[in-house]
């Protein structure tokens, strides 16, 4: 079974009681395993327009030409473990939101923000990890908010090896495990540790799937999630 799910902004308080229900599904500690049921597992699409379905149990995010950046968005969670393999089309790149917030109707501009201008509603902000064929996979980009690395942030260069940044296998799938613990975040790319800092500020939520925005003209592009695994720990 294929689902397409399309929505906005105006819709969240429908999405909240969605994911409410969907984080009871699974005791604490135990893995659940993301769109392997053909469906979007409760998901909502938001900040743009391009197309998410599920394929044989693969998530496939398709670009739209001159959408902004778009999100399967699943949450709010605390501390976790995430894991899944990733494929992307070597013109595109991507990411996976962790403890990302979504911005509402009158809401001032995100703490320490780029700009400092409010977003617009339902825009996705936060931690982000990358995934991407430029030797910056793993790393975390603070989405729609200060604009920069987190390894910049935290000072926390020195994790960037050159095992890092050779990790990402182009044109390939990549296994990715994601652990958010506290104020600690880690990642591992196909293995290879790839980020390891502690940074405050963001104790809960959301994950969000990206599509990257493409330029009018070009595409379309997608990126592929599959063996999708997902617990929350303590």
């Amino acid at each position: 079974m294929k689902r397409l799910l399309l929505a906005s902004a105006a819709s969240l308080a429908v999405f909240a009681a969605t994911f409410t229900s969907l984080s009871a599904l699974a005791a604490e500690g135990e893995w659940q395993t993301w769109f392997a049921d053909g469906t979007l597992g409760g998901g909502q699409i938001i900040s743009g327009t391009a197309s998410y379905k599920v394929e044989d149990g693969v998530l496939v995010g398709t670009t739209v030409d001159g959408s902004p950046n778009t999100f399967l968005a699943i949450g709010p969670f605390k501390d976790f473990e995430l894991e899944f393999e990733v494929k992307v089309d070597d013109e595109l790149n991507s990411g996976v939101q962790v403890r990302s917030h979504i911005a509402k109707e009158g809401d001032p501009a995100p703490e320490g923000s780029k700009g400092g201008k409010p977003l617009p509603a339902g825009r996705l902000f936060g931690p982000q990890c990358e995934i991407a064929v430029n030797g910056t996979a793993g790393d975390f980009y603070d989405e729609a908010r200060r604009g920069t690395w987190w390894s910049i942030l935290t000072k926390t260069e020195a994790v960037r090896t050159d095992a890092a940044k050779a990790a990402f296998k182009k044109g390939e799938w990549n296994h990715y495990r994601i652990v958010v613990k506290g104020d600690h975040y880690q990642s591992f790319v196909n293995g290879v540790a790839t980020a390891d800092f502690t940074q405050p500020g963001d104790p809960e939520g959301h994950i969000g799937f990206q599509v990257h925005g493409i330029q009018k003209g070009s595409g379309p592009y997608s990126v592929r999630w599959r063996k999708v695994k997902f617990r929350e720990t303590k």
